[in-house]
């Protein structure tokens, strides 16, 4: 497949930088544009058109000029229902298998791990470009060991219905304190279910914790029933 134009786009310029390094190597293969934000992107794509765009899943930026949606899956879906044609793989540091399992439920995206080696993106791109799937190996191990580990592949839920609520509290700005006063409980109380979150959620501090929740939006505050 040939004369493929590729639009990038991450938060890290030296990302970009290697991305669009390893796929001039390949002929066939052009980068059209590239974009460290997502209110970049969207107005890159919206003038510059491409067959594929590989993109970071986490790029948040200090204001945001394309509504709520910011980065994660809200802006996955956004591209999706404004170029549905575009091919789309995504290019992640995330590890924790319940967000890689809410990606991975849409055929229609690749999904590459930042740990894999760089020359599986040029075979993503292609793949995507056909009309297929691609999972970078460190994706698929993940995946694969979820699926040993529960028996599951579709995201469940993974929150009580109180740690869901701490956590979309503690998302919209909310401090310990302020969750406390307002569920009338001790402090320690929220501090203790959102370590348990945590735990649950696979990420050891706040950093990971919010990037999880960014990526999967509503769907890691679906309480449990």
């Amino acid at each position: 497949m040939a004369n493929l134009r590729i639009i990038l786009a991450d938060d890290h310029p030296f990302v970009l930088l290697g991305l669009k390094s390893t796929l001039e190597r390949y002929e066939g293969l052009s980068v059209v544009g590239q974009a460290l934000t997502p209110t970049a992107l969207i107005a890159l794509l919206q003038r510059t058109r491409c067959d594929v765009l590989a993109v970071d899943l986490s790029m948040p930026e200090l204001a945001c000029d394309i509504g709520d949606i910011g980065d994660g899956l809200g802006l996955i879906r956004r591209i999706r229902g404004g170029w549905p044609s575009l091919r789309v793989v995504v290019v992640t540091a995330q590890t924790n298998a319940a967000t890689l399992r809410v990606i991975a439920a849409d055929d229609s995206i690749s999904l590459l791990g930042k740990t894999d080696s760089l020359e599986e993106l040029p075979r993503a791109i292609c793949d995507s470009a056909r009309g297929a799937r691609y999972l970078g190996r460190s994706v698929s191990e993940t995946l694969a060991q979820s699926q040993q580990d529960d028996g599951l592949v579709a995201s469940a839920p993974l929150l009580s219905k109180r740690q869901a609520d701490i956590l979309r509290r503690l998302v919209s700005g909310e401090s310990i304190a302020q969750i406390a006063a307002a569920l009338g409980c001790h402090r320690r109380t929220v501090s203790r279910q959102k370590r348990e979150a945590m735990a649950r959620l696979g990420v050891t501090d706040d950093p990971g914790l919010f990037s999880s929740v960014r990526a999967c939006g509503n769907v890691l505050l679906e309480p449990e029933n």
